[in-house]
């Protein structure tokens, strides 16, 4: 059964369609990412700009052709932080209805937490175990999920959403470029109290960070050109080495960012305060290392419309 799932989020729009591997696993067989900023100027006006809208409408028209040239025979789509928090979204829920014959359905922050949790350790090894967490820094809201996986099952103990997002805190509270200083201790510091009541983690935990932020800071740090997600997928990155490369984006222009090999360009702008919600978020941990997942929302979505029953199918 070919599926395709599609999250619609406040940065970046993604498609996956994906087939049943040999042993049950989903395997990838088309992926795509489009910068839409559709939560452009949301955290000022909750209005959808007409713009931003008319970007993201454009990017699911390209993805209903791949849709339909690949034979996805189940679509999903969900949207989350833009589309949760602001009015003037009638056109794009129509817009997909008319697309791909489903009803585009807006996640909670419970929601999507649970959904990364669970598409960010697709096809991770040796995950199994009492303590894992899974963040997933997007651009209107971080999400962040503990739990463990026993016998392939995944089990939340906790999950939440906050509003703490690259665009977000990048339209809040930068405006340099560079970036000054003061502007990153406020990004830090914004950051830090919001996730202050976050439950500890055990040193030996390494945390699993997800989404465009997180594996664009791994393809920076590896300098990959081009991007290369089977090796981004499961890289380990020590604390250190991601502040390193924060201070490093910082210290440059937007402009200067986008030549760097391993960036998305659209996502130069924003990528510093992304860079900074998980330095907080490690550093409330105490945590060494994170390891870095090129999968998430989409994945979640996919393997839930996967295990769908059609309702003549037995059990």
């Amino acid at each position: 059964m070919r599926v395709a799932a599609i999250d619609v989020g406040t940065n970046t729009v993604l498609l996956l369609v994906a087939d049943r591997g040999p042993h049950g696993e989903l395997v990838a067989v088309a992926e795509r990412a489009t910068v839409t900023r559709l939560g452009q100027n949301v955290d000022k006006t909750r209005r959808l700009a007409p713009e931003a809208v008319a970007r993201t409408a454009a990017c699911l028209d390209d993805y209903a052709r791949t849709v339909r040239e690949l034979g996805a025979a189940r679509v999903g789509v969900v949207a989350t932080s833009a589309m949760r928090d602001a009015g003037g979204g009638e056109a794009l829920r129509e817009r997909v209805r008319n697309l791909f014959g489903v009803d585009a359905r807006i996640l909670s922050g419970a929601e999507e937490a649970r959904m990364a949790f669970r598409g960010a350790i697709a096809g991770m090894k040796d995950i199994e175990g009492p303590h894992l967490a899974v963040f997933d820094i997007g651009g209107g809201s971080t999400e962040v999920v503990l739990g463990r996986v026993a016998d392939g099952a995944a089990e939340i103990a906790f999950a939440s959403s906050f509003d703490l997002g690259s665009v977000r805190l990048t339209e809040r509270l930068v405006s340099g470029d560079p970036i000054t200083p003061g502007e990153i201790e406020a990004v830090l510091e914004a950051a830090g109290s919001g996730f202050a009541n976050v439950p500890a983690l055990g040193l030996a935990t390494t945390p699993i960070g997800t989404a465009g932020t997180m594996t664009t800071l791994a393809a920076v740090s590896l300098a990959l050109d081009p991007y290369d997600g089977a090796r981004v997928h499961g890289h380990v990155l020590d604390v250190e080495e991601l502040r390193a490369v924060v201070a490093r984006l910082a210290a440059m222009t937007a402009e200067a960012r986008r030549n760097l090999p391993g960036m998305e360009p659209k996502r130069a702008d924003v990528i510093v305060a992304g860079g900074c919600i998980a330095m907080a978020l490690l550093d409330h941990w105490e945590a060494a290392r994170v390891r870095i997942s090129d999968r998430g929302v989409r994945w979640g979505l996919a393997e839930e419309i996967a295990r769908e029953r059609e309702p003549n199918e037995k059990n």
